[in-house]
């Protein structure tokens, strides 16, 4: 009987991690590859998970474009694994469970579940089963009446609610309610029938219609994962029940079952294995990303139930040898199945900018309702008694209409999609694609961005500068010549080529060794280029032959390559990896001749300071030793996970050490003024990164991001001490007269995981930042602690493990050259390099001002303007001079396009200067705005077009003296047909001076603080008014619509005198932002919106 490994204690942790399997770390002889790529064949399964993509198809516009589940799985997968961990840390610093979140209540509670550790034959019993009978009939009937079908559950159907999201949310309800109204007032109260209330109703019903069909545009992107793993998991599956093995549908497999699994199976439900061949091995990309099979056994080999060995999951399928596994859980309740379901699920809430114009709606909504009661209550208390005749039900109802219609900027919703598809498909010329607008609108907030350090701040193009052999550091650049005279020279080639994962391009060996094209990552690259130099790589390798590899991890952060020269009996075991994990595991030293010397206290020291001294010049060191193989009891191919176990234990201790390298990666040369430039818009830029402490920092230093001296950057102990404690036991930090320090933080992976919350609190005040050793467990965690102080967070990475704090953050940044799970996960993609975020936060901003600018020019014609005509009309008696069906027509047309093109407005000279807005705290539309559009542009257009309208009607004989307080009485020497042709010139006339004035508006608010002078021309203005001009001649020249609407022929002057009108407005607000400039602390500048 197979038992599981005994729990590991707190001092045996580091120990298990060097022991833990995980995919993507072992690879094969060659024969074994071979073998394995030829049963991939058989079965008709592609090796390589790499999948070729056409960035360019990344769009903001949503599209019903097929998800593929193997780039959607992984990065939930990986963030549930990610969780296990932290748990079973003890949530890093308290041994206390973490919080669960809404997403995490639906998942397995993956750390109650025992399957991986308990005895197969405990988990036998536990099920009523046997590996000799299987199930019975009876109890396989009974299981699927009670756990229902092996089949996942469709995820539930939202297409109603959704639907009535559309047509409902916001204003819609209102624009239906109100349409309903005016066609019972068209009919049956109508009296007779007035056809305008008609018209009224119809263009009401359109832009409810046409608001609905926006939204739904807008979040027509809905997760499609669910509808495409159906396919992936079996039709058919061998099990045995009764004793024997019968083939059966994979629907109907039950827990309990003895699936039997060979080569090209695919696995339909999760299992323990109960016996498995030495060569079985199971392909997990589907869930974890990685191509390398993973080996199968029988015993766990992790205490986390995503990552062990023994636990096969659905949907995987077995790529070599077979395997008798028993089925533990089917359906929804696999890991595929929990994973698949998350990933489809919707995420709840509402956007930052949702919420904004939920706030917004809530409070043109409460005045709007405000409103409408006071004209109910006027009308019932007092017209309805002293002026009966002079408000009908029928135009009561019109009224509360005009009110609803008054204060509602139907224009809006329009507005503010295009104004982010806009800003998006700007993004996308320069390089950023952006993949929704979500991701528009936060931009805008970011003030923290989390930054990789390889292939994001530096070039991705390393080379080695200098080595050491023995004690004796050597310049790369003479290594060659001393090549011949060197033994020990000699010996670091040999390892550099052996122990390395890089290969030349064959089309290039003919090319000199700096422009070769290398197959491989960027460390063993220029490893290899460092042995080529000295000798023929080719030539080395050919001697010897790879037993066993190990591939290096960011856990355990070294490689093993086990090999034999073919003249040689012993096996040779070669490690290259982080020197400080290293060099404790070595007990001797190869000098320069060759001869292996007894690595004394003395040398160690001196091999560890010239280690900090490369590394705080910014290179990257790596250690290169070996070791004469013993005898080992298990055999490479046959018994693979053995050897690996005895392979990572001999290497603990007694290497050799055969040198060092120094490896240099130059920061891009843009990357320090683009820091700048982030630090001058308020974003604090931190490195994330897997590199030593001092070569972070370093590195950190010439790309600008740390810019303290040395001596003054904080690390970890500085945070264990509470603020003003160094004051209070008489430690004074020296300060400048006027300004503070800029604080600097430098910790490690490991430092991060001692942490607890109050010194959470600590590190999120410090201006610059450093996470050196990091792993992607501990970029998760970063960004969930930064989020946790209110950080709006901007994450960036490139690999399959980065995909859950890209996933998490709330911008997620990958570069075009990252993985494909990594540019799935990811918010934004930057095509080109690093310097485009600037552009990216520029744009980001960029929309949300735009949008105070769209809401700040639709409201004071399209709400404050044409909500007086209707109060006018019922507290004084006036007549509306503006008619219901005009307010439309400026909400929903001559003003829309305008709005729309205010999208286009370039950024601002002063955008970059000004601070990220709080997205906890500063709202899209606050008092300050609504002073603006109602307190300074809405009075003035008010006013001005009263007047016009009528002092037409004054010098038409219509006298104002007659109309105030009048209530529908007609002058003697007027006939009421005369009045009512004067009124619809006078509402004509108060339509266009809206029209008209607000062109100059339109350019006014263009800037905010700036000159308009100084501000580059938006082209699209001018189509803009031409189309609002184009809609008012429109309505008010064609003479059916004079008929039908109540419009009229608008004299020529009442054309020309507003542009007068707009000129004066345009001139008062350049001296408002002159004021604003002039005297910055000034009352203006305080009020300035």
């Amino acid at each position: 009987m197979d038992e599981p490994p005994e729990p590991l204690k707190g001092s045996a942790r580091e120990a298990d991690l060097e022991r833990q399997v995980t995919r993507g770390r072992i690879t094969y002889a060659p024969e074994v590859e071979a073998r394995i790529e030829r049963r991939l064949a058989f079965c008709g399964i592609q090796h390589s998970r790499a999948r070729s993509r056409s960035r360019d198809s990344i769009s903001i516009h949503p599209s019903r474009r097929s998800v593929d589940p193997a780039l959607a799985l992984p990065p939930q997968f990986r963030t549930l694994s990610f969780g296990i961990e932290d748990s079973k840390r003890g949530n890093f610093a308290k041994n206390e469970k973490p919080k669960k979140t809404k997403a995490q209540q639906a998942e397995i509670d993956f750390n109650d579940l025992d399957y991986h550790i308990a005895s197969v034959d405990e988990l036998l019993s536990r099920f009523s089963t046997s590996r000799g009978t299987g199930l019975t009939s009876a109890q396989a009937a009974d299981q699927l009446k009670t756990v229902g079908a092996n089949v996942p559950s469709p995820p539930k159907s939202q297409w109603f609610r959704k639907a009535m999201s559309y047509l409902f949310g916001g204003f819609g309800s209102i624009l239906f309610i109100a349409a309903i109204l005016v066609f019972v007032a068209w009919k049956p109260l109508g009296s007779p029938p007035a056809i305008a209330n008609l018209a009224l109703a119809i263009v009401l019903v359109l832009v409810w219609v046409a608001q609905a069909s926006f939204s739904f545009w807008q979040d027509f992107s809905s997760s499609r994962v669910m509808a495409s793993i159906t396919g992936m998991l079996p039709d058919h599956c061998i099990v045995l029940r009764d004793g024997a093995e019968q083939e059966i549908d994979g629907r109907s497999i039950v827990p309990g079952d003895i699936l039997r699994i060979s080569t090209g199976s695919k696995l339909p439900a999760d299992v323990r294995f109960v016996e498995c061949s030495s060569d079985a091995r199971f392909d997990r990309s589907i869930l974890t990303g990685e191509a390398a099979p993973l080996l199968a056994a029988v015993r766990s080999t992790d205490k986390n139930y995503l990552e062990t060995a023994c636990i096969g999951m659905a949907g995987t399928h077995c790529v070599s040898g077979t395997a008798l596994g028993l089925v533990l859980e089917t359906g929804d309740r696999t890991i595929f199945g929990r994973i698949a379901k998350l990933t489809s699920t919707p995420k709840q809430g509402l956007t930052p900018l949702q919420r904004e114009i939920l706030y917004f709606v809530a409070i043109i909504v409460c005045i709007m309702v405000t409103m409408i009661l006071l004209v109910i209550i006027v009308w019932a208390a007092w017209l309805r008694k002293d002026h009966e005749g002079w408000i009908t039900v029928p135009i009561l109802i019109v009224d509360c209409v005009s009110v609803a219609v008054a204060f509602i900027p139907e224009g809006l919703p329009i507005a503010v999609t295009a104004s982010l598809t806009i800003t998006a498909n700007i993004m996308r010329r320069n390089k950023v694609l952006c993949k929704s607008l979500k991701t528009v609108e936060t931009l805008g907030a970011v003030n923290v961005i989390c930054s990789d350090k390889t292939g994001t701040l530096t070039r991705n193009q390393m080379s080695v500068v200098d080595c050491v052999v023995g004690k004796v550091p050597t310049p790369a650049a003479k290594a060659p010549g001393l090549y011949d005279t060197m033994e020990g020279l000699r010996k670091l080639a040999l390892v550099s080529s052996i122990c390395n994962a890089a290969e030349f391009d064959a089309s290039t060996t003919n090319l000199p060794v700096a422009i070769r094209k290398v197959n491989g990552d960027a460390t063993d690259s220029a490893i290899l280029r460092f042995a080529e130099n000295m000798t023929i790589v080719s030539a080395l390798r050919s001697a010897w032959k790879n037993v066993f590899k190990i591939a290096f991890n960011s856990r355990n952060k070294f490689a093993i390559t086990v090999a034999r020269h073919e003249d040689e009996a012993d096996d040779l075991l070669m490690i290259k990896g982080a020197p400080d994990i290293l060099l404790p595991r070595c007990g001797s030293y190869m000098d320069e001749s060759g001869h292996v010397e007894l690595l004394e206290a003395a040398n160690r020291r001196e091999i560890d300071e010239l280690k900090d001294i490369w590394s705080a010049q910014g290179k990257r060191v790596i250690l290169l030793a070996q070791k004469r193989l013993e005898k080992f009891s298990s055999d490479p191919i046959e018994q693979p996970r053995e050897y690996e176990n005895e392979a990572m234990e001999f290497a603990k201790s007694e290497l050799v050490l055969v040198g060092l390298v120094a490896i240099v990666d130059p920061p891009r040369p843009e990357i320090p003024e683009v820091v700048r430039t982030l630090r001058g818009a308020g974003i604090r830029v931190f490195m994330v990164t897997g590199d030593f402490k001092l070569t972070a920092s370093a590195i950190a230093a010439e790309c600008g991001i740390i810019t303290q001296d040395p001596s003054k950057i904080d690390d970890v102990a500085c945070l264990a001490f509470d603020d003003g404690y160094l004051e209070s036991a008489g430690i004074v930090e020296e300060k400048g007269l006027h300004t503070e320090r800029t604080r600097a933080l430098v910790l490690s992976g490991h430092e991060v995981e001692t942490l607890d919350d109050s010194q959470w609190e600590k590190v999120a005040e410090y201006d610059e930042i450093v996470f050196a050793r990091t792993t992607p467990e501990h970029k998760l965690r970063i960004v969930k602690e930064l989020q946790k102080r209110d950080l709006t967070v901007g994450m960036t990475g490139d690999g399959v493990n980065d995909a859950p704090s890209l996933k998490q953050a709330d911008v997620g940044i990958a570069m075009g050259s990252g993985s494909d799970i990594a540019i799935e996960a990811a918010d934004m993609v930057l095509l080109d390099s690093f310097a485009a975020i600037v552009e990216a936060v520029r744009y980001g901003r960029v929309v949300y001002d735009n949008l105070k600018k769209t809401i700040a020019y639709l409201l004071p014609a399209g709400s404050f303007s044409e909500f007086w005509p209707v109060i006018t009309n019922v507290l004084f008696g006036l007549p509306q001079i503006l008619s219901s069906f005009l307010m439309i027509i400026i909400c929903c047309c001559t003003d829309c396009a305008a709005a729309t093109a205010l999208a286009y407005e370039k950024p601002e000279a002063d955008v970059l200067m000004r601070p990220p807005r709080n997205a906890k705290k500063d709202r899209l539309v606050d008092w300050k705005l609504i002073l603006q559009a109602y307190g300074f542009v809405g009075i003035i257009e008010t006013l001005t077009s009263f007047a016009m309208s009528y002092w037409y009607a004054q010098r038409q004989g219509l006298y104002f003296s007659s109309l105030w307080f009048g209530f529908g009485a007609t002058p003697n020497d007027v006939t009421e047909a005369r009045k009512t042709e004067i009124l619809n010139v006078a509402s004509s006339i108060y339509f266009v001076n809206l029209v008209v004035m607000q062109w100059f508006n339109l350019f006014a608010l263009r800037t905010r603080r700036l000159s308009i002078v100084k501000h580059r021309l938006n082209w699209y203005l001018g189509p803009a008014i031409v189309f609002a001009l184009l809609i008012a001649i429109f309505f008010l020249y064609v003479p059916k619509f004079n008929e039908v609407l109540d419009t009229a022929v608008v004299p020529v002057e009442h054309w020309f005198l507003p542009m007068a009108f707009g000129m004066g407005l345009l001139l008062l607000d350049e001296a408002r932002k002159l004021g604003v400039r002039k005297w910055p602390k000034g009352i203006l500048a305080k009020i300035a919106w």
